[in-house]
């Protein structure tokens, strides 16, 4: 049933870095507000966020699951995201169509850079935030230690419940707005509320101390009057934290574990009194595609409808589905939308809404919902949906580039078109794949945002389209030129009886700048290469160049100059002149200095300050140039020319080295020579590989 009231609804995501317990912790609110009747655990494969077999076997999600729970007359989204580095973008594209989020944070003191990361995402999609510390059921676990790695991401951490217990022998949480104890008896979420007395009154009103505090630094008004008096009341103290919470300058922090459901009924409430409602957030900007003009969308169930597509889920049998967050007005099955990114019209089926791997039929949806429509023709993740009538372009998630690349080749003979249609339905689900033929090597090469993505997609392309590849290593697409001027003659002549073969044919051949390809002259005077024939020379020079000279990359940046010849009135012929042109071509090159190019790219780099050096001297190693050094944000931009084939596995290094806290984005800048050392290597490969090509042709 559709939200009727749009202030009783909460979209939230979970979110925090792999190992902390979401998935378990989103079992835990379904179960304990009744939407699940048992409480799965992601290690022995029975929780509803996490379905996939991928996700079975390594238990940890690989993407964002959706579910929807009632609570105290209101109603919760919940997302539970994926939090390994290799997925975060999934984390991201969510987090664009959510309200709140629900920071999970590990006890255990080992704040990672993907937290980092999320914490970061936050502040770029003003999303406010709770935390919970989950797995506090465990040993060697403290609140402190999540304290302070909150605080190390420049939040400002208040505790709202406190452990009682510690590891095992948690037993409830301390809650410090209501001042009560919150005891639990086993896993079904029932707790019972008891009075505070002894040390843990002592706990509960120090810490209902530095809340007040914390919440009175929020606002200078109530800062004065809790400075006079001492003190704030009950009510007082909820709205000014609710409000403190939705401007980010407070993260309410609760506790317990997911696992033995502790502590998750205050997260329940807390996300229900202190993160936004769809009503809460400001309007949506975005553009006409018309006029190009700004527009908005108000969170208005009366306003025209507008969605953002921020997710797509291909299954080789079901079809694709299509998982929206509702902007503005109301979605409605079986009526007409306009997909404004791509100027389609579209046609809604049955609205769906998502509950783990399993749907509900839904008639329509509100502001602030993420609901699922299958079959949409021409629609993929970042569209915008619209009323025909109002036409508006939301800005899309973010997409990340991907950071490493692999060769991929089909098992069996035959499935290279196969698996390339199979890989463009998957980028449909997942945008940081990304996947293209290299015009030179003819590799179709996969990219994506770590080596664990990659395997996971081969995988997926393996269980959902019977499709079996190998991983290589892509072939850098060096080229070759020359360095000098040369001249020589091209001469085919064959007598066998009958009419025979002859052409002649004299080239010049100099370098161009670097870049500007290649350049064919005629420069014949007084017809001693018939005109007829001079088309065939410059054919016969075209087809030779993909061959090279060197190591059999193709010859670049040079002219050639046809400007003599001769010609035989019977045995001349298009093929005679074209074969004397690849003869002349070859020896003219030989005589120019030839040498091997090598592509390079242009690398910004992304690092702490500490890393700097560091980073700084293995870009060095690779044969970098670094251009310069800017700050971004707390760390440093460094920005490098590099050559290709040196970071064809930098993503995996660069973690090494900034212990997973660099990232870097790159992309083809220009070729340069290769250094001699170099090349002896190149050449050698490059015959090596010719002669087991010969060898398995034989």
């Amino acid at each position: 049933m559709a939200v009727a009231d749009i202030e009783r609804l909460r979209t939230i995501a979970l979110v925090g870095q792999g190992g902390t317990g979401k998935t378990q912790l989103a079992d835990a609110l379904l179960y304990t507000a009744g939407a699940i009747t048992r409480l799965g655990r992601p290690d022995d494969g029975t929780a509803v966020m996490d379905f996939e077999p991928e996700e079975l076997a390594r238990h940890e999600s690989i993407s964002s699951g959706f579910h929807h729970l009632e609570w105290k007359r209101n109603s919760v989204i919940v997302a539970d995201t994926p939090g390994y580095a290799a997925f975060l973008p999934d984390a991201f594209s969510t987090m664009w169509a959510v309200d709140g989020l629900v920071l999970v944070v590990s006890p255990s003191a080992d704040l990672k850079v993907e937290t980092e990361k999320i914490w970061e995402m936050a502040q770029q999609a003003d999303l406010p935030a709770v935390a919970f510390v989950s797995r506090l059921d465990r040993e060697n676990t403290k609140l402190e230690n999540a304290l302070t790695d909150l605080a190390g991401l420049g939040a400002k951490p208040a505790p709202l419940t406190l452990p009682i217990g510690t590891d095992n022998n948690l037993a409830g949480v301390i809650d410090v707005l209501n001042m009560k104890a919150v005891r639990y008896a086993d896993t079904s979420g029932k707790a019972k509320e008891e009075e505070l007395s002894g040390d843990l009154l002592k706990m509960a009103e120090e810490a209902r101390t530095k809340l007040c505090e914390a919440v009175a630094e929020s606002d200078d008004g109530l800062l004065e009057k809790y400075l006079e008096e001492g003190k704030l009341e009950n009510e007082e103290l909820r709205a000014a934290l609710r409000k403190a919470v939705l401007e980010r300058k407070l993260t309410p922090v609760l506790c317990g574990s997911g696992a033995r459901n502790i502590g998750v009924g205050p997260l329940l409430d807390a996300i229900l009194e202190l993160l936004p409602s769809p009503g809460d957030k400001p309007a949506r900007k975005g553009h006409n595609p018309a006029t190009g003009e700004e527009v908005e969308r108000a969170p208005d169930p009366s306003a025209p409808f507008s969605a953002l597509v921020f997710k797509t889920v291909v299954d080789p049998f079901a079809g694709k589905l299509s998982i929206f967050r509702v902007v503005s007005g109301k979605a409605v099955s079986d009526s007409a939308v306009l997909n404004a990114t791509r100027q389609t019209r579209e046609r809604f089926g049955q609205l769906l809404r998502l509950e783990g791997k399993k749907q509900a039929p839904l008639d329509s949806a509100l502001p602030g919902e993420i609901v699922a429509v299958a079959k949409l023709k021409d629609t993929a993740t970042g569209d915008t949906l619209c009323d025909e009538k109002a036409p508006i372009i939301l800005p899309p998630p973010p997409k990340a580039n991907p950071v490493i690349s692999f060769a991929i080749r089909p098992k069996s003979k035959g499935d290279e078109e196969k698996a390339s249609q199979a890989l463009a339905r998957m980028i449909e689900e997942d945008p940081s794949l990304d996947m293209h033929r290299d015009p030179q090597t003819h590799d179709i090469i996969l990219s994506g945002t770590g080596q664990l993505h990659i395997e996971v997609t081969v995988e997926r392309l393996k269980r959902k389209y019977n499709v079996e590849v190998e991983l290589q290593a892509p072939k850098v697409p060096y080229k070759e030129t020359i360095k000098g001027k040369a001249e020589a003659q091209g001469k085919y002549k064959r007598q066998s009886g009958g009419r025979g073969q002859y052409g002649d044919c004299w080239l010049r051949v100099e370098p161009l700048p670097r870049g500007s390809g290649f350049e064919f002259v005629d420069a014949v005077v007084g017809g001693s290469v018939p005109r007829q024939f001079i088309p065939s020379v410059e054919k016969g020079v075209r087809n030779t160049l993909p061959e090279g000279f060197v190591a059999g990359y193709p010859l670049v940046d040079l002219k050639v100059t046809l400007y003599d010849g001769s010609s035989h009135p019977v045995d001349s012929s298009d093929m005679s002149f074209q074969i004397a042109a690849s003869m002349g071509l070859k020896a003219a090159v030989e005589k120019a200095r030839p040498v091997i190019l090598e592509p390079i790219m242009s690398i910004e780099v992304s690092c702490p300050d500490e890393c700097m050096g560091d980073v700084i001297g293995d870009l060095n190693s690779r044969r970098g140039k670094v251009l310069g050094v800017d700050r971004k944000g707390n760390g440093q931009l460094i920005k490098a020319l590099v050559p290709m084939s040196e970071i064809l596995k930098y993503a995996p290094d660069l973690r090494s080295i900034t212990s997973g806290r660099g990232s870097f984005e790159s992309q083809f800048s220009h070729y340069e020579e290769v250094p001699a050392h170099i090349a002896e290597r190149i050449i050698k490969e490059a015959k090596e590989a010719k002669e087991a090509a010969r060898s398995a042709h034989a």
